[in-house]
């Protein structure tokens, strides 16, 4: 019972923390602090993505379509990026400069040459997303295909184990939880990539329905996309979480024991 309270309490504390920081936004709104049109209050933001919440989930399902689709390619890529190092230094040591390198330039940047290339459509918002969101993965499948034990390695090899056995029953499972880790973060990544993408072309999306409010100065409009594109990452990351926990079982027993 009191473990079951503790839990309780430390999950009510990032609300209460949000919730301070609402009164407070607002209190300095209803003060006039700061000019209404440059900051609303959060009863505006409210009232504004009410007004254009079917528009807005109109343009969600777009941004969403994106996020998947990219993330899902950007998973497979990732996956068989980080098999071949593992299993091949020589590919290890030609691939992983270039996936670093392909960190390293701005993503503001790379996307106007994506639309420029690829036109309007979704096909370069999903390219930019598979860049922004395989690197994640890739280094946590490595990091966990490397952290297996090299003594229970041994042990299989001497029992006749071949190379895949080894992969496929130690280090793919003692993957899984770097695995998740960089989903996690991706899962993330997926969504402000694909609103980027759209800043810079398109035709719907978040992206496009954020432009088109700051052109018209409608920030009240503006918070709320802008809310609404954190709700949708919080609930994605939420959802790698729970994936987690029906792909990995053992690790939910862990916790419940501590």
């Amino acid at each position: 019972m009191k473990r079951r309270l503790q839990n309780i309490t430390n999950r009510s504390i990032p609300f209460a923390v949000i919730l301070v920081l609402l009164l407070l936004w607002q209190l300095v709104s209803a003060a006039g602090l700061v000019p209404e049109f440059m900051l609303p209050s959060p009863v505006d933001v409210v009232l504004a993505f009410g007004e254009d919440v079917t528009l807005l989930m109109e343009h969600a399902k777009v941004t969403l379509t994106e996020a998947f689709l990219g993330l899902l390619w950007g998973i497979l890529f990732a996956f068989g990026a980080a098999v071949l190092m593992d299993r091949f230094p020589k590919v290890y040591q030609g691939m992983y400069p270039l996936i670093v390198l392909t960190q390293t330039v701005p993503t503001i940047a790379i996307a106007p040459l994506l639309v420029l290339w690829m036109g309007y459509e979704m096909l370069p918002k999903i390219t930019l997303i598979v860049i922004t969101t395989f690197f994640p993965i890739t280094v946590g499948l490595l990091d966990g295909f490397r952290s297996a034990d090299k003594d229970a390695m041994d042990l299989f090899r001497a029992m006749g184990a071949s190379k895949f056995q080894i992969f496929r029953y130690m280090k793919l499972p003692g993957s899984l939880s770097h695995f998740f880790a960089g989903l996690r973060v991706s899962a993330a990544y997926s969504i402000v990539g694909a609103v980027i993408a759209e800043w810079l072309g398109g035709y719907y999306g978040l992206g496009v329905y954020m432009v088109r409010v700051k052109k018209s100065y409608a920030f009240d409009k503006m918070f709320a996309v802008i809310f609404l594109i954190s709700i949708i990452s919080l609930i994605l990351m939420k959802l790698v979480d729970l994936l987690q926990r029906a792909v990995m079982p053992w690790e939910r027993l862990k916790e419940e024991k501590t």
